[in-house]
């Protein structure tokens, strides 16, 4: 029975990937079929959130109580997070693609979100910058908590200060269209859960891996 968020994951997956093909959606303005990369896209990095949210409270932990397996979790989550986060931006520039016309248009969240992108992955840049290990350990925790606070105003707050082509401005419906919808909302929340699932089911799979690589360097 350990093993049931896993089953659980994958269910959830393919429940996200066939009915977000398949079960039907609002006929919106400008959207239209686009509306569907919205299992995908946003989930994701609803994803990459929570997943990063481990890794900030990680790096907290490992400056009060400077343990390699809270080092490990730490940068385990940040690599994590990137992924969904790299995966966010492709799924966004694909729908940008078939709604805007253009796989890149320079729009104010679209920028935002590279920069917090790009904000992590400094992170890993920085931390490779040193051979000291627990040095190294103690600057990129420090790093991770501010590329954390950093990244929330980031893509929540100065994007709201300007007009967007994303849902919410320039004419789009806004996310609480989408979350109201109910067939919408039989996929989403589900999708959220699968992708969040699966990020924890990759964490776990890296975090493993390092604690043995880390137990060989010990005993060798």
């Amino acid at each position: 029975m350990k093993y049931w968020w896993k089953i659980l994951c994958v269910v959830l997956l393919l429940y996200t990937i066939i009915g977000g093909l398949l079960m039907p959606v609002p006929a919106l303005e400008i959207l239209h079929e686009t509306i569907r990369n919205l299992y995908y896209h946003v989930t994701m990095w609803f994803c990459m959130l929570i997943i990063f949210f481990v890794s900030f409270a990680s790096a907290i932990g490992y400056l009060r109580n400077p343990q390699p397996a809270r080092d490990i979790v730490a940068v385990e989550a940040a690599r994590v997070g990137l992924l969904f986060g790299t995966l966010g931006l492709i799924t966004g520039s694909i729908w940008a693609r078939f709604t805007w016309g253009e796989f890149w248009s320079n729009d104010p969240k679209e920028l935002c979100a590279a920069i917090a992108w790009l904000i992590y992955l400094a992170y890993f840049i920085l931390r490779n910058s040193f051979t000291d290990i627990d040095k190294r350990a103690r600057v990129s925790a420090v790093y991770n908590i501010f590329a954390f606070i950093l990244m929330i105003p980031v893509l929540f707050v100065i994007p709201r200060m300007t007009d967007s082509l994303h849902p919410g401005n320039g004419g789009n419906p806004g996310f609480n269209t989408y979350d109201l919808d109910s067939d919408l909302r039989m996929v989403f929340y589900p999708a959220i859960v699968g992708w969040t699932l699966l990020g924890a089911w990759l964490l776990d799979l890296r975090v493993r891996m390092k604690k043995i690589e880390l137990n060989r360097m010990i005993h060798a």
